[in-house]
């Protein structure tokens, strides 16, 4: 709901390089303090069955920071989580499945604003598309978990401080 309202600001404004680059230094940073932030040793909802329903609404209002370029949806979700007291292995699950509906929702409405434009070959390939991206997701979901699990979030976190900080060096030298 929160995409289709803003959509039309969210494309004129919030689309720039700039954005983008900000967006993934500062979610970098983000994923560094919370990770610091939630104590490991503390109850932690320990699987997909046990996130409660407002704890599931909680995690989906986070969802809502990803209309911002450079935010990453399901990083924006599993960090939630985190704030919200679900563990590693399960916030990145339930960040898995809460992408089916969103992800569904967003390609309709999506076709829907450009129905003028596509055409029947046009359609086939977007359905192709979501499917290879839903089973591929299947498929690397498990070994995300369980690096996760493992390592936690920071290589994540790093990898989005040095890209931020790539482009807006690229950016700042144009």
């Amino acid at each position: 709901m929160v995409g289709a309202l803003a959509h039309g600001f969210i494309k004129s404004v919030l689309f720039s390089p700039w954005v983008v680059s900000v967006s993934l230094l500062l979610g970098g940073i983000a994923i560094l303090i919370i990770e610091r932030l939630v104590v490991v040793d503390r109850a932690l909802t320990p699987s997909v069955e046990k996130v409660g329903y407002a704890t599931a609404l909680k995690i989906g209002l986070f969802q809502t920071l990803a209309m911002i370029p450079g935010v990453s949806r399901s990083g924006a979700t599993i960090m939630g989580a985190r704030l919200l007291g679900v563990d590693r292995p399960t916030a990145a699950e339930f960040s898995f499945f809460l992408a089916i509906p969103t992800m569904l929702g967003a390609t309709v409405f999506d076709a829907y604003k450009n129905r003028g434009s596509l055409e029947g070959s046009g359609t086939l390939v977007i359905a192709t598309g979501f499917v290879a991206a839903f089973l591929a997701g299947l498929l690397v979901v498990r070994k995300l978990v369980a690096f996760v699990s493992r390592h936690g979030f920071a290589p994540f976190a790093w990898y989005r401080i040095a890209l931020g900080t790539a482009m807006l060096i690229l950016l700042s030298v144009r």
